[in-house]
C-alpha cells in the first residue's frame, strides 16, 4: 500500500515524480501529493484526494518547478482521504515536507508533547507528528539528515519516509523500518528513491535496498547510507533484472489479464535451471548451502496471508503426501498473537509475493525469536522477508501489477512443488516418483497455455452469470484451496459475494443456500476424490442448483450432470491446482469487466499490505 517517489538531479522533478507515482498506482491509493524544492523559503506542495490525474491537473495549472522533490500516494489508515490528510505533510513554516508509509504507534504521545511546545496539527494522520518532530529537534548546525535521525530515535512503529527541506535544499533524506524503501542510483547526477523498484526503473536499474534502521542522504553528488544505531554503513548496489516493459500493459486492456496470460512464461521462469531430470530432483540455489538445517527439520509451519495462504494450503498437502512432513498452515495475523508451539526442528516458511507483508514479516520474526529456522518464498528480490529469513526461494515471476494476484499464486504453488520434490527425494520419494514429478512439472507451462485457450468459453460463461449476487466454490483435497482462491478472486475484483468450501462440508450448512439463483463452481478433475465429488454434485442437482464444473480432459461422466463444463489437461494430482486455478482467474476477470469494476485497482484493496 502507499507509494513513495523521490528525485534529485539536474532535471525538472515534477514529471519524473508523477511518472513514478503512476507506476505505483497498482499498490492502491486514495489521494496523492507532491512537494518541490524550488529555491524559496517555502516548499511548493500540492496534494489532492482521488486519482493522480487530479494532482497532475493541479500541477499543470501552477507550473510547478524544482529539481528536487518527493511524492506520495496514500491509502487511508489514520483519517479519511481528504486534502489535509494527504501527504506530503509540512512543518508550520512550510519549509520541511515529509511522506510516510507505515504507522506511528506512539503518535498520540508525540502529539501531546508537540502541542505542549506550541505545535498545531492540521490533519488526523499519525504522519504529521514526524514532520513536526523533525522541525522541533532541528538545531542550528544540523543538516536535514541529523534532524531526521534525531526524530526517528523517538518514533515507535513502522515507516518508510522521504523528507526534503528548503533549509537544506538539493537533498532528500530517506529511512525505513518495516516498510519497503530503496534508492535508485542514476547517471549524470540523478538520484531517486522509491517504495518499489517500479517507481525508478524507467530511469535506472541500479538500486540499493535499505535495511530496517537505515537512513540515507541523496544529493546530486551521490548517496550515503547510515544506520540509526551503527553510524555510516555500506549497502550494495543490485541490478533489477526486468525492464520497464514488464510493468506496461503490452496491448492488454488490463494488467490482470496480461498477468493471467503471462503464466506459461512465469512458470517456466520459476522452474528454469531447477529441474534435474536424470535424478528426479530439484536444485534450489537459495537452499543449497542449508542442507544440514533442512535435514534437522521435523515439522513445517507455513505462515502467509490471503492468496499466499491458499498457496500454503496446497504446499501443506504436497509436503505431507510426498515428503511425509507434518505441516501446519497459519494465518500470519493470527499466528503472531497466539503462543504457538515451535519445538526444536520446526521450519517456519513464510510466503509473500511482495516480501513485505506486515503480518507475515511479524509472524516470521516471532518464529525466529522462538528458535525456529526460517525460510521465505517471495517474488521481490531484496524484500524484507528475503533478507530476514535464513534461506529461501525466489519466484522470478517478474513484477505483478494487478492487485489481485494471479501469476504469483501459480508460481508460489510451483515453487512449493519444487521444494517438496527436493525434500521428498531426501526422505521417502523414490527416483521413479521424482522423475514422474519432474516430467509433470516440465509439461505444466504448455498445459497452462492450453487452458488459456478457453478464454472465449469462460467469457461466455461470465456473460451468463454476471448478474448473480452470490457464488459457491467447492473442492476436495488439493482442490479445496483452489475453491478458496477462486472465491477470493471473484470477491476481490467483481465485488460479488462468494465462498469457498470443502465440498463434503457443504451439507453442514451451505447447502441451505442452494437454489437456482446460486451458481456452484465444482473443482472436479480426475484425482483421488473424484467419485466423492460426484456425490456432492448430485446433492446440488437435487436442490436445483446451477453447476459449473472444472473437469479433466476426456471426462464424459459429468457432462449430463452439470450445466457447464470447463476442461483442463490431466496431470499428477499435486499439480492439478495450477491448471484448475486458471479458468477461475479468467472467470473473475471477465465477471469484473462486465460489471464495470476497476479490475487492476479494486476498491479498498492494496497490493502490498505493509501495515497491520
Amino acid at each position: 500500500m502507499c507509494g513513495i517517489v523521490g528525485y534529485v538531479g539536474p532535471k525538472e522533478a515534477a514529471p519524473i515524480l508523477l511518472q513514478g507515482l503512476k507506476r505505483l498506482e497498482y499498490r492502491g491509493y486514495d489521494s496523492a501529493g507532491i512537494a518541490l524544492v524550488n529555491g524559496g523559503t517555502r516548499l511548493q506542495v500540492v496534494k489532492k484526494p482521488g486519482k493522480i490525474v487530479a494532482l497532475e491537473e493541479a500541477l499543470s495549472s501552477i507550473k510547478a518547478k524544482g529539481t528536487c522533490g518527493i511524492a506520495h500516494t496514500r491509502w487511508a489508515t489514520h483519517g479519511a482521504p481528504t486534502e489535509p490528510n494527504a501527504h506530503p505533510h509540512t512543518s508550520a513554516a512550510g519549509d520541511i515536507a515529509l511522506v510516510h508509509n507505515g504507522i506511528v504507534e506512539n503518535a498520540q504521545t508525540l502529539r501531546a508533547h508537540l502541542r505542549d511546545h506550541g505545535f498545531e496539527f492540521l490533519s488526523e494522520t499519525d504522519t504529521e507528528t514526524i514532520v513536526h518532530l523533525v522541525d522541533h529537534l532541528w538545531d542550528d548546525g544540523m543538516g536535514l539528515e541529523d534532524a531526521v535521525a534525531a526524530a526517528l530515535a523517538r518514533v515507535e512503529g513502522t515507516y518508510g519516509i522521504a523528507v526534503v527541506s528548503a533549509r537544506d535544499p538539493q537533498k532528500i533524506v530517506v529511512a525505513r523500518r518495516g516498510s519497503p524503501l530503496l534508492i535508485g542510483v542514476g547517471a549524470q547526477g540523478e538520484m531517486l528513491a522509491g517504495s518499489d523498484a517500479t517507481a525508478v526503473v524507467a530511469h535506472t536499474r541500479d538500486v540499493v535496498y535499505l535495511n530496517d534502521g537505515d537512513y540515507a542522504v541523496l544529493t546530486p553528488d551521490g548517496y550515503r547510507t547510515f544506520h540509526l544505531d551503527h553510524g555510516e554503513v555500506r549497502r550494495s548496489v543490485e541490478r533489477v533484472t526486468w525492464d520497464v516493459g514488464a510493468i506496461e500493459k503490452g496491448g492488454y486492456p488490463h494488467f490482470m489479464l496480461k498477468e493471467i496470460f503471462e503464466q506459461p512464461s512465469s512458470l517456466r521462469d520459476v522452474m528454469r535451471g531447477r529441474l534435474l531430470e536424470e535424478n528426479g530432483d530439484a536444485r534450489l540455489g537459495g537452499i543449497a548451502a542449508h542442507q544440514f538445517d533442512l535435514g534437522r527439520v521435523r515439522r513445517i509451519v507455513i505462515t502467509a496471508c490471503g492468496t499466499s495462504w491458499h498457496a500454503g494450503l496446497v504446499g501443506e498437502y504436497m509436503l505431507e503426501e510426498l515428503a511425509r512432513m507434518p505441516v501446519d498452515v497459519e494465518y500470519a495475523s493470527e499466528f503472531r498473537y497466539r503462543s504457538p508451539v515451535l519445538e526444536e526442528g520446526t521450519l517456519a516458511l513464510a510466503i509473500s509475493q511482495s516480501g513485505e507483508t506486515a503480518d507475515t514479516l511479524a509472524a516470521l520474526r516471532e518464529a525466529r525469536q522462538r528458535g525456529a529456522t526460517t525460510m521465505g518464498v517471495v517474488n521481490v528480490v531484496g524484500s524484507a522477508i528475503a533478507r530476514d529469513t535464513d534461506f529461501g526461494v525466489y519466484l522470478h515471476a517478474g513484477p505483478e501489477i494487478g492487485v489481485a494476484s494471479t501469476k504469483a499464486f501459480t508460481s508460489q504453488m510451483v515453487a512449493l512443488a519444487l521444494f517438496t520434490l527436493h525434500m521428498g527425494r531426501r526422505r521417502h520419494l523414490s527416483v521413479v516418483q521424482g522423475k514422474e514429478m519432474v516430467e509433470a512439472l516440465r509439461r505444466l507451462p504448455d498445459q497452462v497455455e492450453e487452458v488459456l485457450g478457453l478464454n472465449d468459453q469462460v467469457r461466455a460463461l461470465a456473460e451468463e452469470y454476471a448478474d448473480c449476487g452470490n457464488f459457491l466454490y467447492l473442492g476436495r483435497g488439493y482442490q479445496f484451496p483452489v475453491a478458496l482462491e477462486g472465491a477470493l478472486k471473484l470477491k476481490e475484483v467483481s465485488y460479488i459475494h462468494a465462498e469457498g468450501y470443502p465440498a463434503a462440508e457443504m451439507k453442514h450448512g451451505p447447502i441451505a443456500l442452494i437454489d437456482d439463483d446460486m451458481p456452484v463452481v465444482f473443482l472436479a478433475p480426475r484425482d483421488q476424490v473424484y467419485q466423492k465429488v460426484l456425490s456432492n454434485i448430485e446433492e446440488v442437482n437435487a436442490r436445483g442448483g446451477r453447476i459449473i464444473a472444472v473437469v479433466s480432459d476426456g471426462d464424459t461422466e459429468l457432462k449430463s450432470k452439470v450445466d457447464h463444463v470447463i476442461r483442463v489437461p490431466q496431470t499428477i494430482p499435486c499439480l492439478l491446482p495450477v491448471l484448475t486455478t486458471v479458468p477461475l482467474q479468467l472467470l473473475a476477470y471477465h465477471m469484473a469487466v462486465l460489471r464495470g469494476a476497476d479490475v487492476d485497482q479494486p476498491r479498498n484493496l492494496a497490493k502490498s499490505v505493509t501495515v497491520e
